[in-house]
């Protein structure tokens, strides 16, 4: 049977969501409790979203496949049981029966990330600084929502991604805004079908250089259709990243969308080729 496992950590500790040889990461630390509650040795998982070194999850989704006899207690009690030989800094929030066709990569609509930014000497809060980028320099969020407008549709993105061979930086873009939270931390909300390496911290870093007032807003779109990396637009820090959700269709619907999913990015990346 497929279970389906939705989880959250704090991405401090750990050098990203995939097992390295020697690295402590967040892939490693899951499949190691699995094993230990489920007792085999060979316990594959399959996520979302990978998150890169120092990238925190309150929103992560999971799927693995395990034996049905594999289980004698049931799922009910998965939740707790893995928690309790999970580390802290990772806590399994749902342990449930996937629906048939279920996938936790290719069945996904969007993903949705956060990015905060305390932009003022009274919002650094030594409480919050491992998931909130200090900003030396007021930003102007108006000047900011109008660059993030020009980024929003389907596009490449080759500008705002590191670059993998054979890989597709053609994405849809489906929100990208900003707004005060209550304590008046600049959050954007980044939502997308899927997304690049490094794609989020670069959009951010550009439209820091728009806020803080040192590119004007149109350079936004001078970056994206120039379709190729560019040294003014930084890729900041990991630890302001937050993938908050993921969403999927109607369980009826969850076989088509990731065979869709799938072909098409196949042919994107023979595109791209």
């Amino acid at each position: 049977m497929r279970l389906r496992i939705d989880l959250a950590y704090d991405g401090t500790g750990f050098h990203g969501w995939a097992t390295q040889p020697g690295l402590r990461t967040v892939q490693g630390e899951l499949t190691a409790a699995l094993a230990t509650v489920l007792r085999t040795p060979d316990v594959q998982v399959v996520c979302a979203g990978r998150t890169d070194a120092g990238v925190h999850a309150r929103g992560q989704v999971v799927h693995t496949d395990v034996a049905e006899d594999g289980l004698p207690e049931g799922v009910d009690r998965l939740a707790r049981r893995l928690n309790g030989v999970l580390p802290a800094d990772v806590r399994v929030r749902r342990v449930a029966a996937a629906a048939e066709g279920f996938d936790a990569r290719f069945g996904a609509l969007w993903r949705r990330y956060a990015y905060r930014v305390a932009d003022a000497v009274e919002l650094a809060d030594p409480l919050t600084r491992a998931h909130v980028l200090a900003w030396p320099r007021p930003l102007d969020l108006d000047l900011m929502n109008e660059a993030s407008a020009l980024l929003v549709g389907q596009h490449d993105f080759a500008s705002f991604c590191k670059q993998r061979e054979g890989a597709t930086t053609i994405r849809t873009l489906l929100e990208l805004s900003w707004a005060r939270d209550d304590a008046g931390v600049a959050t954007a909300t980044v939502k997308a079908d899927a997304f690049c390496h490094s794609m989020v911290r670069s959009l951010v870093g550009c439209l820091l250089a728009v806020g803080e007032g040192r590119r004007p807003v149109a350079w936004a779109g001078e970056i994206l259709r120039a379709e190729r990396r560019d040294a003014g637009v930084a890729v900041v820090h990991a630890h302001g990243l937050t993938l908050e959700e993921v969403a999927y269709p109607a369980d009826i619907e969850l076989a088509v969308r990731a065979v869709q999913t799938m072909a098409r990015r196949v042919a994107e990346e023979a595109r791209h080729d």
